[in-house]
């Protein structure tokens, strides 16, 4: 049972590590991985930007009449 078992998990390892290759060589991987990195760019900018926004969100709520709040 033991030896099945450790054949098993050596094919399916070897399955796995195919098909990671697999994708890993196609240009979808490479467009994903792009892709990926400008919306954490995008991400990034907005929380960042975002903080001053709030700020001047917040200025104009305190400053807003208190029947609009």
């Amino acid at each position: 049972m033991g030896y099945r078992d450790g054949i098993l998990a050596m094919v399916a390892l070897a399955l796995c590590l195919l098909a990671l290759a697999g994708i890993v060589s196609t240009d979808a991987y490479s467009t994903t991985a792009g892709a990926e990195a400008a919306g954490y760019g995008a991400l990034q900018r907005e929380v960042l930007g975002g903080t001053q926004l709030a700020a001047a969100g917040a200025e104009a709520l305190a400053s807003a009449p208190e029947s609009a709040r």
